[in-house]
């Protein structure tokens, strides 16, 4: 009987934290369905399916280009972060050398530090090497910033990794480099998966970075250009609901294609061996 009202009562949370996450959501989609001509806003229900709020605010907010744009940075930032963050992490969490938890340490301290504390300095740095206005603005800085996660992240998982995979893996001949890319590395899917995950949404969202480095429209992201497609359309919320949509989707993708390895790399550090 206790067992069936825990059950219960934990059900019944879980059912009011899905409504209440949920709520925001269904309230954007009603308002993107929508009549462009309606002053309704948020959760009433739209009078029909009106797909060309989609069509148009694809096409006056130009977001065919700021699209490309964010695909290009972040698939560039994930594979930079993941390619660097890996063998880094590898050595931190499996080799011993000396100096490695000050290195390891100072690779954490990238997680305290602000963006609004660097984006300034940053700025300066890459107008002297005349970087601003390209895609090296964008992708540089937030590889730096994903790179510090990334090794703590899989730092964590190379070191739950039993000894005894790593010394089979030697004893079989396999180098640091082979134990790593061959063995450690499709082990642990989930972990990398949650990363690549986590790396993509934080490029995909960020803002401030493309504000202060990019003042060309050819080299938007999508997040700058729903700003700017805000500032001429603030009346139409059917349009601006619409753009919404379309740029959280990719994201939404990206989440359902690797949901159940992010949730195993989540769950990782609470299974004991």
């Amino acid at each position: 009987m206790t067992g069936r009202l825990e059950r219960t009562v934990t059900y019944g949370i879980l059912v009011l934290f899905a409504a209440v996450s949920l709520t925001p959501v269904v309230g954007i989609l009603s308002s993107a369905f929508g009549r462009q001509s309606s002053p309704n806003t948020g959760f009433s229900l739209p009078d029909g399916l009106n797909w060309a709020n989609f069509a148009d605010a694809w096409t006056r907010g130009h977001f065919g280009t700021y699209l490309t744009n964010s695909v290009l940075v972040a698939v560039a930032v994930v594979l930079t972060t993941s390619l660097l963050a890996l063998p880094a992490a590898y050595a931190f969490g499996v080799m011993r050398f000396p100096g490695s938890n000050l290195l390891f340490y100072a690779f954490v301290l990238g997680l305290t530090l602000p963006q609004e504390a660097l984006v300034v300095p940053l700025y300066f740095d890459l107008r002297y090497w005349q970087l601003t206005d390209t895609y090296w603005a964008l992708i540089l800085p937030q590889t730096a910033q994903s790179l510090a996660f990334g090794v703590f992240w899989m730092r964590g998982y190379f070191r739950s990794v039993p000894s005894s995979v790593i010394e089979a893996a030697r004893l079989d001949g396999a180098s640091s480099w082979g134990t790593l890319w061959r063995v450690l590395v499709p082990m642990g899917r989930p972990a990398v998966s949650t990363m690549v995950v986590i790396v993509f949404m934080w490029t995909w969202n960020e803002f401030l970075m493309a504000l202060v480095m990019v003042s060309d429209e050819a080299h938007r992201t999508v997040p700058l250009g729903l700003a700017f497609f805000q500032g001429r359309n603030t009346s139409e919320t059917a349009l601006l609901a619409a753009a919404s949509v379309l740029i959280a989707l990719p994201v939404v993708v990206v989440y359902l294609a690797l949901q159940r390895r992010f949730v195993e790399g989540m769950l990782t550090g609470a299974v004991k061996e």
